[in-house]
């Protein structure tokens, strides 16, 4: 009697002319956060409801502590009671941020957000100098009004030095954290890249209009600019790239208006 082949003596096995490929795969996408949309939202209701509460905390603070004298209204729209309320704010979302990603979803939070420090990080830098002075030159041939309403924030050698700190330090840090941390990599997955720029830059356009009295040639202005950075980011995989940038343009900024008011000790040639 023949004894049946075993499939474990190597005669019996098959033979094939070439090995069996392996399945191919669909490539992972570039942006592929742990995140979703409604994250995001989320994280700009936190935004909103945090800057509002605590306007109107610092608000009553300041008011029963400095000027007792004045309306609660006329003091909520001090330049520095905006800034510090904003402040405050912003501590609360980077809080809520890192929680979402940490500990929600057990990531680490900057290696999550590409928070990659690029070689030659001084050449970003640059880059924001650059770009600064570029649309600048552009603004010039557009219709951009004599008076916003982020002039208000120039009255005082105090107002321009807090204001200027500010949009050199924390505003450019939490907004290229929501826009080009979080939002941007959540609209490349839906979108693509051309769809991520483009929307990403069109947020960061508009959230700046309240601030340029919603002109349109100021928010295309701020638009190019988000159109840089979001470009930045993508090229770079690096939100602190686009953050360096960020911080170079609004400097440069800064100092353009330092010089020409005198180290900020006559702000009424600016609107002369």
């Amino acid at each position: 009697m023949q004894e049946p082949e075993s499939p474990l003596i190597p005669s019996a096995w098959p033979e094939t002319s070439s090995p069996v490929p392996p399945a191919t795969l669909p490539p992972a996408p570039e942006e592929d956060p742990v995140w979703n949309g409604w994250d995001v939202v989320l994280i700009a209701a936190i935004t909103l409801f945090s800057i509002f509460v605590f306007v109107l905390a610092t608000t009553f603070v300041v008011q029963k502590a400095l000027y007792r004298r004045l309306p609660l209204m006329e003091v909520g729209k001090f330049p520095l009671v905006t800034v510090i309320a904003q402040l405050l704010a912003y501590v609360v979302v980077f809080a809520f941020m890192v929680w979402l990603v940490r500990v929600h979803y057990g990531r680490k939070f900057f290696y999550a957000m590409r928070w990659k420090w690029p070689r030659g990080w001084w050449r970003y830098l640059g880059v924001g100098v650059v770009l600064s002075i570029s649309l600048q030159a552009v603004a010039n041939f557009l219709p951009m009004p004599k008076e916003l309403p982020i002039d208000k924030f120039f009255q005082t050698p105090a107002e321009a030095w807090v204001l200027s700190l500010f949009g050199m330090s924390v505003a450019p840090l939490m907004e290229e954290l929501f826009f080009r941390g979080f939002l941007y990599p959540v609209l490349v997955r839906r979108l693509g890249i051309s769809g991520g720029v483009a929307l990403t830059s069109l947020g960061f356009g508009l959230i700046h209009a309240p601030q340029l009295g919603r002109a349109w040639a100021p928010v295309l202005v701020v638009f190019l600019v988000g159109v840089a950075l979001t470009v930045v980011r993508a090229r770079t995989k690096s939100v602190a790239a686009s953050m360096l940038v960020h911080m170079a343009y609004n400097g440069t900024l800064s100092l353009a208006l330092f010089v020409a008011s005198g180290g900020f000790r006559h702000l009424e040639k600016l609107n002369q």
